[in-house]
């Protein structure tokens, strides 16, 4: 694994996950579940070892009764080629080191097993990070770190080639919330588990001026209808560990077909 410099306060993160309200708040994990046993369906092979990677277990459980469950801690408690599908859920946005996360997934993976995962993107509650550091600016001058940095689509998919996956996608799905108040949206954060747990996050509680400025931003800026919105940005990440039996990319200048025959059009010759 690579030295990367720590982002994630772990202790704060367990704490926060431990006050999380596994009744009401894992409505964006269910959804991101729905989605994941949605795509499997899709995916004509049979799943017999599989493993998930999560900071929920009781929830993620509920996507394949079967499968072996682990903590997403820094070091995955997976055998080397023992799975023929990993599942990672909604925990890579708190990874200090993502690629290395996707790294042992692979590596637990069996010869052309199947790599899964869903994690939050850079879209995500885009409303709520202008607002805290427009009032933040405002009040106090300066600015703390908030909410954890999560990836643009491009950078997350690039991971899985770096982490030495085949056939890597990535592809986005945008979910709008709507809520009465700002104050209604942070206290479901809170029961998600998502409070900020960043190791340099400010210690001290954020002071009430901040928060009620930052609710006033929000409300002015993006109120809809009578409701404000939260945009929450589920990227899914898949890939395959490498087989001989995969499609393999030609050699260049190795096609025996022309493109203009293949399209059934005229070819026209440019200028030198």
């Amino acid at each position: 694994m690579q030295n990367n410099p720590r982002l994630t306060d772990t202790n704060a993160l367990r704490r926060n996950r431990a006050r999380a309200d596994l009744n009401t708040g894992m409505f964006l994990h269910d959804a991101a579940i729905a989605e994941v046993q949605d795509r499997l369906s899709m995916v004509n092979r049979g799943f017999t070892a599989p493993a998930i990677v999560t900071g929920f277990s009781n929830t993620w459980q509920r996507c394949l009764p079967n499968a072996k469950v682990v903590a997403d801690n820094d070091i995955l408690d997976l055998q080397s080629q023992s799975h023929d599908l990993v599942i990672h859920g909604l925990g890579l946005h708190w990874a200090d080191d993502p690629v290395g996360q996707i790294i042992q997934c692979r590596r637990a993976l069996k010869d052309d097993g199947f790599f899964l995962a869903v994690t939050f993107g850079g879209k995500t509650l885009h409303e709520l990070r202008a607002s805290l550091a427009q009032a933040e600016v405002e009040i106090t001058g300066g600015l703390s770190p908030r909410i954890a940095p999560m990836g643009e689509i491009r950078d997350l998919g690039a991971l899985l080639q770096r982490a030495g996956l085949a056939l890597p996608v990535a592809d986005t799905v945008p979910l709008k919330v709507t809520y009465e108040t700002p104050w209604a949206l942070m206290k479901d954060l809170r029961a998600m588990g998502e409070g900020n747990a960043l190791v340099d996050r400010l210690k001290r509680p954020t002071r009430r001026a901040v928060l009620i400025r930052a609710c006033e931003i929000y409300v002015e800026t993006f109120m809809d209808s009578g409701r404000i919105p939260a945009t929450f940005e589920l990227i899914f990440l898949t890939g395959w560990s490498p087989d001989a039996s995969q499609p393999q990319p030609l050699r260049p200048g190795s096609a025996t077909t022309r493109l203009a025959d293949a399209l059934s059009t005229s070819e026209i010759k440019l200028p030198k």
